[in-house]
């Protein structure tokens, strides 16, 4: 969106003095994708302060503006509209602290264009001030694009069908590129087209960030969210600046794929005022035990390790942070996630997870892998350390099945058939390098869960096999891959009854 003051001198007869009306201007670009039509809207925001008020009922005063817009491309005129503005009503001239808005749209082609807009305050005899804006409008009819990127001032919920409706919120343009402390939120809204020629039944990643425009460094973590692919997909956000310093920056908005690489970008500059901002805020994670993590490999590997933690926002934080040198965001992302989870002690809570990592790091690490990449790292990080373990490298055992009935047996039932001899016999049978673990208790009041980690190959590597908690591996034959097939399909051996028993 470009932004332009529109300024007109006036001379206000009732103050014999020379006052300036002052505008705003604005634009965007888009496209009904469906119909393959693009179109402008323009923003035009006055300062009633500046214009001229004149009553209109007794006790009811009134400013208006002329407007002229014409669009043309070279010698030929596309659009024209000239129409009279009027501000909303006061009834004392003393409140005139307040803006107004107008919300123009018209369909072009594709093309470059030059708007000319023409302003006048109706309320006095004075010139008329006059703008002329290229634009440019390309929007492919299969290539993947952005529209504008559009701040916004608010957004509600539509009641009534509006100009500025938009997918079931009314949107009110924020015009100005200037940002005051008293604004904590920067809200923005812009559409991705035709995405789904290129990724078609795929998900996609929008982020959002805002970066110092001098220097490109990030000034705050990344918004992430994941979204299915559409013909059109309209992206609103917001980010929180109540803490970003006063400066110049960019607002970013990024389309990226599943596996984290650029698609789409797009970025829009802004000056923030923020003097009240404390430095003690602007800085939190620097005198924190964030801040005491200087070795940024260390720092990539404890992030890596926040995975089993994190949230699906996080986690592409984390995948983004870790590809690149950014040594002092790390360290505030790695502040605020402890802080997200113990707001009082948060170098307590990282210290107790930082307990779990070293043991992982220590006991599952083998060749080229990192212990909490493994799925015994991945399962002692969530979980913690269980409170039962058997590991078996070379378990062998003369015994008896029984039916695929008694797989429903449950952790209670402890001590359950063990010495049995009534099932069918089975011969001897040999177990691949296994590990049994059990927990008695999870989140979520899960009692007596179990998981079976096996070493397939016999490499030093476990891989989780099978497990009764709850949005983990489950596999109905595990125990004959275990046992390379020994066992008849349908029948339960020694390994499965530990499993029933947890022990």
């Amino acid at each position: 969106m470009k932004r332009i003051v529109l300024t007109v001198l006036t001379t206000l007869v009732c103050l014999s003095a020379q006052a300036q009306m002052q505008a705003m201007f604005g634009y965007s670009t888009y496209c009904l994708i469906d119909k393959h039509q693009p179109y402008i809207e323009t923003y035009l925001q006055f300062d009633a302060w500046t214009m001229h008020f004149e009553e209109v009922t007794p006790g009811s005063y009134r400013a208006s503006a002329e407007v002229t817009l014409v669009l043309r491309q070279q010698d030929s005129v596309c659009y024209a509209k000239k129409y009279e503005l009027g501000s909303p009503t006061v009834s004392n001239l003393e409140n005139l602290d307040f803006s107004f808005l107008d919300v123009q749209r018209f369909s072009v082609g594709n093309g470059i264009y030059n708007l000319d807009i023409t302003l006048r305050d109706k309320g006095v005899d004075a010139p008329a001030a006059s703008l002329t804006e290229k634009i440019i409008v390309n929007y492919g009819r299969t290539q993947p694009m952005l529209s504008s990127l559009q701040l916004l001032a608010s957004v509600k919920p539509t009641v009534k069908e509006n100009i500025l409706s938009r997918g079931g919120y009314d949107m009110e343009p924020y015009v100005s590129d200037f940002v005051p402390e008293q604004i904590k939120q920067l809200n923005y809204y812009y559409e991705i087209y035709q995405l789904d020629n290129s990724f078609p039944r795929e998900a996609v990643l929008t982020v959002a960030y805002i970066e110092v425009l001098e220097t490109g460094r990030r000034a705050t973590l990344e918004q992430v969210a994941r979204r299915s692919v559409e013909t059109m997909m309209p992206v609103l956000g917001s980010i929180d600046i109540s803490n970003l310093p006063s400066g110049n920056y960019n607002l970013v908005c990024e389309v990226r794929n599943r596996d984290n690489q650029p698609l789409l970008y797009t970025k829009m500059p802004f000056q923030r005022s923020n003097p009240g901002m404390k430095e003690s805020q602007k800085d939190e994670h620097a005198i924190s035990f964030a801040s005491r993590i200087t070795d940024e490999s260390m720092l990539d590997l404890y992030l890596d390790a926040l995975y089993p933690l994190a949230s699906e926002t996080e986690k592409s934080v984390v995948a983004d942070l870790v590809r690149r040198p950014a040594l002092e965001e790390k360290q505030a992302f790695f502040y605020n996630f402890w802080k997200q989870r113990n707001a009082l002690a948060p170098e307590a809570e990282w210290l107790k997870y930082k307990d779990r990592i070293d043991y992982v790091q220590e006991h599952f690490s083998y060749p080229l892998t990192r212990g909490i990449m493994t799925d015994r790292g991945r399962v002692y990080l969530t979980y913690g350390p269980p409170d039962y373990v058997r590991d078996e490298k070379n378990f062998c055992i003369m015994g008896h099945s029984t039916s695929m009935e008694n797989r429903t047996t449950t952790l209670s039932d402890i001590g359950n058939n063990l010495g049995d001899t009534d099932g069918a016999g089975i011969g001897q049978v040999f177990y691949l390098p296994y590990q049994l673990w059990r927990y008695n208790r999870l989140s979520g009041d899960d009692q007596n869960r179990v998981f079976i980690f096996w070493d397939e190959h016999r490499s030093g590597n476990y891989t989780l096999l099978h497990s009764n908690a709850r949005g983990e591996v489950q596999e109905a034959d595990w125990e004959r891959r275990l046992s390379r097939q020994q066992i008849p399909e349908g029948t339960i051996g020694e390994v499965g009854r530990q499993f029933n028993r947890g022990y």
